[in-house]
């Protein structure tokens, strides 16, 4: 899920730049505001009985569970994808795993704002 979390936040920056550019050069309205929320996405999931943020790939392909979060700025849920690859897990570890890639959304909707503030 690395790569396709990170070209989901990684667009919302790249969008929301050329929507910026785009209104300066008059193509659209500046009054217009196409983007209605940021989205940014992470991956998670259940290592050694442990729910884990942002898996590398080492812990993706052996991970007890593998999940994809996707989030808007204010915290709401776009995308919930997740897979049990060796064993099922409790409703008590999913809502762990929910909070962890929300609070990591979180985290990087304010890298999103800071990059686009420069």
């Amino acid at each position: 899920g690395g790569t396709r979390t990170a070209a989901i936040t990684g667009a919302y920056v790249a969008l929301h730049d050329a929507i910026t550019w785009a209104k300066s050069k008059g193509h659209i309205l500046t009054s217009s505001n196409p983007l209605s929320q940021s989205v940014a996405a992470v991956s998670v999931g259940i290592i050694n009985g442990e729910p884990t943020l942002d898996l590398c790939y080492e812990e993706d392909v052996s991970a007890e569970t593998d999940m994809n979060i996707v989030c808007t700025g204010d915290g709401n849920f776009i995308e919930v994808q997740g897979t049990a690859e060796g064993k099922p897990f409790d409703r008590a570890l999913l809502d762990r795993l929910l909070d962890l890639g929300a609070k990591g959304c979180s985290d990087l909707t304010k890298l999103q704002i800071a990059a686009l503030s420069k």
